[in-house]
């Protein structure tokens, strides 16, 4: 007997759409998570037209509309000088803008939506052991419970418990410098309907207007604080932005830092991975939560076939959907890269980009892969 077919360790967005989907489709699922809440603070903060779609047949997408700002522009600036813009408005979707929403609405408003469904998060439940055998897992947890399932998926992030009792590799590496994360109150010319990109000599920065009136800002920072304050922020916007903008107050902030990771395989028997736990990167472009929001709708439609007897479907999954990683990664890592490129160099990357903003080509293969529509 099984307690469920689908247990998802694991209840962020990657986690959530996942049993969102499953139990739309029908099929017995079980979401547990380690933390006592669900997280309050912004962290990912753009939602892609690719994103928008897959969530769509969920029921999801309008609501998360009616919470966001759609920003249709990106732009990437030296000081007031703009050197590329992006208009996603062009492009072949029902959704060409990034809508700008925190990362805390966006599990609400999926979580929701798994209610609606039947469904709920168990927590506080920390998974201690998972083993398989021929026909099921059986997952124990730190309080003793025991579950047994048909399948198990690993959606608990970069120090995946699943992925580590799966015996899966996660290569790669880090990036050395820290970045600072900050929602603040800014005044003077900011963005309203806009991401914008200032690659100035003394570094980058990046500032996208959220619904409740703040700024999202994220900047690389060698030795970056633990808690970023309002003269550090301030600082930053002097040397590195078009100038005039005043902090007037920091909501939340944080130091990170970043990490290219990829699975060595997203399926070892009957456990599956998806989101960070596995693939992490660099924000540069805003892909992470998308990528795995994507794994969870794309593992959702495989885990139903392999439910009817079709299990070659997960192996299709594993084969579809770590390649696209691969290729993020890439891209994040160019990005990263530029973007801290040594600061004598800075000049002539900021001439090199402002040359081929100037090429349609150019500008819409951007915008392909920073709206996930190039993974369709």
């Amino acid at each position: 007997m099984y307690d469920t077919d689908v247990l998802v360790v694991g209840a962020g967005p990657t986690g959530l759409a996942l049993t969102a989907a499953l139990s739309s489709a029908g099929v017995g699922v079980t979401l547990v998570d380690a933390q006592a809440e669900g997280a309050n603070t912004s962290r990912a903060a753009g939602i892609n037209a690719r994103t928008l779609e897959v969530l769509n047949d969920l029921d999801v997408t309008r609501r998360l509309r009616k919470e966001g700002i759609e920003a249709p522009r990106f732009s990437v600036r030296d000081g007031e000088r703009v050197l590329v813009s992006i208009d996603f408005s062009t492009l072949d979707t029902d959704y060409p803008f990034t809508l700008l929403v925190p990362q805390y609405v966006t599990e609400r408003v999926l979580l929701a939506r798994v209610r609606e469904l039947g469904g709920d998060v168990i927590r506080p439940q920390r998974l201690e052991r998972l083993r398989q055998d021929t026909d099921s897992v059986t997952a124990t947890f730190a309080d003793g419970r025991v579950l047994r399932a048909r399948y198990a998926v690993g959606a608990d992030g970069m120090h995946s418990t699943v992925r580590q009792e799966a015996g899966i590799g996660f290569g790669g590496g880090s990036y050395a410098q820290s970045f600072v994360l900050a929602d603040a109150r800014l005044d003077g010319d900011v963005p309203s309907d806009e991401v914008r990109l200032f690659w100035a000599a003394q570094g980058l920065t990046v500032l996208a207007p959220l619904p409740d009136g703040t700024v999202r800002i994220v900047a690389p920072v060698t030795d970056a604080p633990e808690q970023p304050a309002a003269p550090f922020l301030q600082q930053l916007l002097d040397s590195r932005g078009p100038g005039g903008i005043a902090v007037t107050d920091v909501a939340w902030g944080s130091r990170f830092r970043i990490h290219h990771r990829v699975a060595a395989s997203y399926r070892a028997g009957r456990i599956l991975l998806a989101g960070d736990a596995a693939h992490v990167h660099s924000p540069a472009g805003g892909q992470g939560m998308n990528l795995g929001v994507q794994d969870a709708l794309a593992l959702a439609d495989a885990l139903t076939e392999a439910l009817t007897g079709a299990e070659a479907a997960l192996d299709g999954y594993a084969r579809a959907r770590r390649p696209i990683a691969q290729q993020v990664i890439a891209l994040t890592d160019r990005l990263t890269r530029l973007a801290t490129a040594p600061r004598a160099l800075r000049p002539v990357r900021n001439l090199a980009i402002g040359a081929a903003g100037h090429s349609p080509a150019f500008r819409r293969g951007l915008a392909m892969r920073l709206s996930g529509l190039v993974y369709r």
